[in-house]
């Protein structure tokens, strides 16, 4: 059955409801942390005396122990139940974030951020089986429409509170302020967030390896796990390595400056879900192809000497990757043959694997380009992103795709 993306009232009234505040925390307590140390690269390079590639790694590690957990914790939530491993992950995170605060070198700032990764899909992916097994179909977009408001309200308030904590304080208070407001969501999740009641186990006949291998011999399926690597890979070393080019002049903005351009998300947050009908309309490819035509035009942007024009720059970049993601996973739907959610799972993997590798290769190019450097990788990115879904992807398959843009993956 075909399910019609949620609008922007629809998402807000969501947001606002009693039954599922719960979901939005849940929403916002798995993206916290993931991010959180973009804004405090500079200042992280200068207390450490490191290199932009060594501080870049504080994204890489977690982005990178997201992609490595994904696939295995839905086999966890199986055994013990949505809700425990949701409060149980949250737990564990909002210790592995004080733990963080004890770093005495940048090597064991970036374990403590890589053990944050494997924990986070404890809580985002399960979160997003939860919801598919606990609300009814005609219920189920307002409720995703909750906790993906939650993973935009979570992404954006990490990142503003490092950054204004770090400028005020340091970099370790960030990270107690971030660990306190973790323990408090995951006392709210503990509290607020009810019992499943309509847990269905997994059964399948065939062994999981089995399966993935299916998958990856799908070659429209393995088109679309490369999208989303690119995906991921331009939307992070974008905003990653944009904070080094605002600090120098001649922007020199503040670490909570830094933190503060972060707001941009919410404009994308905005405009990515009216996005949906004019997808159906167009098809998969041809979407993809304008909305990475939308993130150029953004990243371009950003070269410009006004601050200003940076900012919509920005705004601009982000909003055509978020219709992006939202056409990829949509299009995974689509064409994924049997066990769907496997296929999602390996969808997480390549989608984080490229926010690891988007958190440092464009380093290596500053070195002697800058700045201008790391947009033209960005661009390159994109457009082979267009190529491969334009050869790989099938022919726009309009009324017949399911569009389902909901999956939480910031």
């Amino acid at each position: 059955m075909e399910r019609s993306l949620p609008s922007v009232q629809e998402q807000n009234a969501a947001a606002f409801s009693p039954v599922l505040f719960p979901v939005v925390l849940a929403g916002a307590c798995a993206f916290l942390d993931v991010y959180a140390t973009q804004p405090l690269l500079p200042l992280l390079e200068h207390v450490f005396h490191a290199s932009k590639v060594a501080v870049s790694l504080t994204i890489t590690a977690s982005t990178m122990g997201v992609a490595l957990a994904a696939p295995f914790v839905g086999r966890l939530a199986d055994r013990r139940g949505r809700k425990r491993t949701i409060v149980i992950a949250a737990l564990l995170l909002t210790a592995a974030t004080f733990l963080a605060t004890l770093s005495f070198n940048l090597n064991e700032l970036i374990f403590w951020r890589f053990l944050q990764g494997i924990l986070t899909p404890g809580i985002f992916a399960v979160t997003i089986a939860y919801i598919h097994e606990e609300w009814p179909p005609s219920k189920l977009g307002s409720a995703m429409a909750a906790y993906v408001s939650g993973t935009v309200i979570g992404g954006f308030s990490g990142r503003l509170v490092a950054g204004i904590t770090a400028q005020h304080f340091n970099w370790r208070w960030s990270f107690i302020l971030l660990g306190c407001l973790n323990l408090i969501l995951a006392i709210a999740l503990k509290e607020w967030l009810p019992e499943e009641r309509n847990i269905t186990l997994a059964t399948q006949s065939r062994p999981s390896h089995r399966l993935a291998l299916d998958h990856l011999g799908n070659r429209r399926l393995l088109a679309t796990y490369a999208v989303g690597f690119c995906v991921l890979f331009s939307l992070v070393a974008t905003f990653t390595y944009v904070v080094f080019h605002l600090a120098g002049p001649p922007f020199q903005l503040s670490p909570a400056a830094l933190g503060s351009i972060f707001f941009v998300y919410l404009v994308g947050a905005v405009i990515t879900p009216l996005s949906g009908h004019w997808i159906d309309r167009h098809g998969h490819r041809y979407a993809l192809a304008a909305s990475a035509a939308i993130g150029i035009l953004g990243v371009l942007l950003t070269l410009s000497p006004s601050l200003g024009l940076v900012i919509a720059g920005l705004a601009i970049c982000c909003t055509g990757v978020f219709i992006a993601q939202a056409i990829s996973t949509s299009y995974i739907g689509t064409v994924a043959e049997h066990s769907r959610a496997l296929a999602v799972g390996l969808y997480v993997t390549s989608y984080y694997a490229g926010g690891s590798v988007g958190a440092t290769a464009p380093a290596w190019l500053w070195r002697w380009g800058g700045w201008p450097a790391c947009v033209a990788l960005v661009v390159t990115v994109q457009i082979l992103t267009v190529t491969i879904a334009l050869i790989f992807w099938s022919k726009p398959l309009g009324n017949n795709a399911a569009l389902d843009t909901n999956t939480g993956f910031e």
